[in-house]
């Protein structure tokens, strides 16, 4: 993104000799400083990130640090998860580890339109230190096996991100129970699929969801034995079916502190053994376990800790996205092995602006100030959107400053050098909006458009890396490096695998590709999991080399650059033949249009009958509503929605955003369809990439469908 509006010449011409003195007085010092060794942005950038180790185009792969060997332990031979955390507690035993915030009140308040939401207004983060956490993980452990909880026999845990999520994990790290995630999302037939083919007796969650989701399928679930729930106070006078005991975790600790069962022998893990089942979000079908052993996820952490420098005590991680995605667990992982505190959020309570918020409160970055984070473009995409919102919002001089400010901004780091003045005299506010002391964002999940990345890159003044990984290779795949600004890539291979390229023919990707060799992308490496659960798919997916190399075939189509990283470009699932024979990356379009101010939401579709591609747009109700204010379309949200004058000006806007994007004329959608929220089977938002379910869907909107293809 660059601000292309008229700026006064006088201030930009005042703007232009302030940063140029500034440079002029702050270059000389920088020179003395600056080690003989040390290299630009720039040079780093261009510096060559990972080679073909056959010397074929087609790969595999390799960091260029592991052309030789990939890294499989973040530490010489602790090769277990429970050994990770135990050897950070022995190094950190006093240091802070996870923290929650006091809830101070909690209060209805009533919006104009009648509807009413919960605002909260929370306190300081109170912390546990290491030594606490790993207690506190010992004593769950052991109650659960007094429960009757054996070795290798699943668990399940159906929760929301939150401290006791992780200390039930490392109970079931350290006493070898496979731990079964299921995201809180899931409607109730994916729970009852989940548990059922599982077979668990045992599961932990939380007193809303056992209240929303499980009392209603208990029955559908006959093997199930023991709900733990993570909450102090358990509501009184509910009935369970008989055979159904309830308890609260810190009764089970209580029970695993007693010396009979303190003092029971604890069978520790193999590195082979399952240490996670990690279903799926299920928004392709019916969820999927994922088989991660303990040295698949060592060795995928193992992969991302290197591109992160100087992790440790200093730094304050900020957990909200589901631990139940292999994204937010990974990260999480990664902190407890280095040190760092986790504060947990919500994306409710993330920010002063966030919708659980109090006005004049604070949001839990504010709080929190951390260091590190992770995101999914969903998130980003509305943080770009509000920012740009407030710069609209500002004063002529005010607006102008900013964009000076960004444009300058881009132009340097495109050459390679920092602009301190600008990020303390213009980007300040922006950056105290997520705390104020991030030095890395991470996003992962989907893609993450280009004017995002570089949009985030220069506003937070911070490294935004995106980083490319799947549950079925423990999370780990590519990172960026914290100092490549180039965007719409996701980096080189992590040290823990290789990445290889399969010739795909029918869509017209292969490895001969000039100038970039493209096909499908395969991971190997020992982070690559064991495989479905009960699945039959594993023979589809999943290979074993001859060399004994397990490898995952992704699915996604990608090219390599001549530095060594990696862009995804399209996915084999994602791409629909139109009528005329163009191709159509149904995710591309969504990524572009993602960006347009007026969209919430919006899915893509088309079939092959048709020449062209239609749109499913959830769109922001403020700028709807002062859309049709400046068009003078009277009507409530529902009504402006459904109304013809305002779904052509809304195609008008999103034509225009495509065609700056550079989106070909056939992928632009030619018709749309408004709506005032995004549906799923569930109705509610996907939580694989926030997208929605294009195979329900056909059936779900039929008629409008008909309607903009017309009927057959």
């Amino acid at each position: 993104m660059g601000f292309k509006q008229e700026v006064n010449p006088v201030l930009e011409l005042m703007f232009r000799v302030l940063v140029r003195l500034y440079s002029l007085v702050s270059y000389l010092p920088y020179l003395l400083l600056r080690s003989s060794d040390s290299e630009s942005l720039s040079e780093c950038s261009r510096r060559v990130k990972a080679r073909s180790v056959s010397a074929h185009p087609e790969g595999p792969y390799r960091d260029v640090s592991a052309l030789q060997t990939l890294s499989v332990c973040v530490q010489h031979e602790v090769n277990t998860l429970d050994r990770v955390f135990e050897a950070s507690v022995r190094r950190n035993p006093e240091h802070d580890c996870l923290g929650t915030r006091e809830m101070l009140s909690e209060e209805d308040e009533r919006q104009e339109d009648g509807r009413v939401f919960k605002k909260v207004i929370l306190g300081e983060y109170r912390w546990m230190s290491y030594d606490q956490v790993y207690r506190e993980a010992r004593e769950f452990g052991s109650g659960l096996t007094a429960l009757g909880q054996k070795p290798r026999t699943n668990i399940a845990i159906f929760c929301e991100t939150r401290a006791e999520w992780i200390i039930a994990a490392l109970a079931c790290f350290n006493n070898n129970f496979p731990l079964v995630t299921l995201y809180s999302t899931l409607g109730g037939p994916a729970i009852v699929h989940g548990l059922n083919e599982a077979e668990v007796s045992h599961i932990i969650t939380s007193k809303e969801l056992l209240k929303t989701k499980l009392k209603d399928i208990l029955l559908e679930v006959p093997r199930l034995r023991h709900i733990i729930v993570v909450d102090d106070k358990l509501e009184g006078g509910s009935v369970y079916p008989r055979g159904i005991s309830v308890h609260s975790m810190s009764a089970v600790q209580r029970v695993g502190a007693q010396p009979e069962n303190a003092s029971r022998q604890v069978q520790p893990p193999f590195a082979s053994d399952i240490a996670v089942i990690m279903y799926t979000s299920g928004s392709t079908g019916i969820p999927k376990g994922v088989m991660i052993s303990h040295s698949n996820i060592i060795a995928g952490i193992t992969g991302m800790s290197e591109r992160i420098p100087n992790l440790g005590k200093g730094d304050a991680y900020i957990g909200y996205l589901p631990l139940a995605h292999v994204l937010e667990l990974s990260a999480e992982l990664v902190c407890l092995a280095h040190g760092c505190r986790i504060g947990y959020s919500s994306p409710q309570t993330l920010s002063d602006q966030s919708t659980k918020i109090k006005k004049g409160s604070k949001g839990d970055c504010s709080v929190l100030q951390p260091s590190l984070m992770a995101a999914v473009p969903e998130i980003m995409d509305r943080i770009y959107k509000n920012v740009m919102l407030k710069v609209e919002e500002m004063s002529v001089f005010q607006r102008t400053l900013f964009q000076l400010a960004y444009n300058y901004k881009k132009e340097q780091l495109a050459m390679g050098y920092n602009t301190p003045l600008c990020d303390r005299l213009v980007f300040r506010k922006v950056r105290a909006l997520l705390g104020g002391r991030l030095r890395v964002l991470l996003s992962g999940g989907a893609p993450l458009s280009a004017a995002t990345q570089r949009f985030m890159n220069i506003c937070f003044c911070c490294p935004v890396g995106q980083g490319y990984g799947l549950t079925e290779t423990s999370g780990a795949g590519t990172i960026s490096q914290l100092w490549d600004y180039s965007t719409g890539r996701v980096g080189a291979p992590l040290v823990c695998c290789e990445i290889q390229l399969k010739d795909w023919t029918e869509g017209g990707y292969r490895s001969t590709d000039k100038p970039c060799p493209r096909g499908e992308i395969l991971i190997g490496g020992p982070n690559v999991t064991m495989g479905y659960y009960k699945n039959k798919k594993n023979c589809e997916d999943f290979f074993v080399d001859k060399k004994g190399q397990r490898w995952f075939c992704t699915g996604d189509i990608g090219e390599f650059h001549g530095d060594g990283c990696l862009k995804i470009i399209d996915r084999k699932k994602d791409l629909v033949k139109l009528q005329a024979g163009e191709y159509v990356s149904l995710g591309k379009v969504e990524a572009v249009l993602k960006n347009c101010p007026l969209i919430d939401n919006i899915c893509a579709y088309a079939n092959s009958n048709e020449s062209y591609v239609i749109g499913f747009v959830v769109p922001n109700q403020k700028q709807l509503m002062a859309l049709a204010e400046r068009r003078r379309v009277n009507g409530l949200w529902e009504e402006l929605c459904n109304s013809p004058v305002i779904e052509e000006e809304v195609l008008k806007i999103i034509t225009e955003v495509a065609l700056t994007a550079q989106l070909e004329r056939f992928e632009i959608p030619c018709k749309i369809c408004l709506s005032t929220d995004a549906w799923t089977p569930e109705t509610g938002l996907v939580t694989d990439a926030f997208k929605l379910k294009r195979k329900e869907l056909k059936t779900h909107y039929q008629h409008d469908i008909e309607r903009m293809y017309g009927a057959k």
